[in-house]
């Protein structure tokens, strides 16, 4: 039994979460920090570091590096500082950093839809690639990306947002298609509906679509930060050494209904 526990372990590994100064990124990072796992938040916010400092006063180092994962000409050099403070291994990464703008596709400006594809999507890619490189050398690696809802099925008013996590879907499943033989796995989390800051207004702005929606929800609620840890670090952990290429939703039953 003490065995079959063990493969849940993070302890000994090193993990990059993008996205980790706050909200649900950051409670999977808290996660996967509490499971063992050396963790270095990526960022733009200037909270990161005391993010860092808040989730290091407890348990293994917490790292930091502010970065703009919109810039893909700096992003081998935002990987490199991550690498070297985690001293040169990296086992783990969590692409969560993600954005999002309502509006109209009709009217839907190019500038938002440029930004949110560039983070959203093709930061998922560059990351992925750096930290993919890192792994095959290593012969070992855990990839896991956050998709959503609407990487099954479109959505109305995030014409960007849609079209970025269905990408996602597919690098994940393009990836593992050609790193699982390697040691490497790639996986995605697609949450549901979720009590984010991304989701917060729609409650007040259109009480009646987030009364439509929590009543097709199975499970009866919006999920939450707790709903996502487990799967986060059971993907990040050697229990889930034959799943790869998988785009797993955290939806209370969403899919199913």
């Amino acid at each position: 039994m003490n065995s079959f526990i063990n493969k849940f372990s993070l302890e000994g590994k090193k993990a990059i979460v993008t996205g980790g100064a706050k909200g649900l990124c950051n409670g999977i990072a808290q996660a996967l920090h509490d499971a063992g796992a050396e963790v270095l938040l990526l960022d733009i916010l200037d909270i990161v570091e005391e993010s860092a400092k808040e989730m290091a006063k407890e348990g293994p180092m917490v790292h930091a590096v502010k970065g703009d994962l919109s810039k893909a000409d700096e992003l081998d050099g935002v990987y490199q500082e991550c690498l070297e403070k985690l001293g040169g291994r990296l086992d783990i990464l969590l692409n969560g950093a993600g954005i999002q703008f309502r509006a109209p596709a009709a009217e839907f400006p190019r500038d938002r839809w440029e930004k949110i594809i560039s983070i959203n999507m093709s930061a998922v890619f560059y990351m992925s690639q750096l930290a993919g490189r890192t792994m095959l050398e290593q012969k070992y690696g855990k990839i896991i990306n956050i998709a959503s809802m609407t990487s099954f099925f479109g959505s109305v008013m995030v014409p960007a947002y849609s079209a970025s996590k269905a990408g996602v879907a597919q690098i994940t499943k393009a990836l593992s298609n050609e790193w699982a033989g390697q040691g490497v796995n790639v996986n995605a989390i697609a949450p549901g509906y979720m009590a984010t800051e991304l989701t917060a207004n729609m409650k007040a702005v259109n009480p009646k679509q987030y009364e439509e929606i929590t009543s097709r929800i199975p499970a009866g609620r919006w999920g939450n930060m707790e709903d996502l840890q487990g799967l986060a670090v059971f993907l990040a952990s050697d229990a889930s050494a034959y799943i790869s290429g998988a785009v797993i939703p955290v939806d209370g039953g969403f899919l199913g209904k």
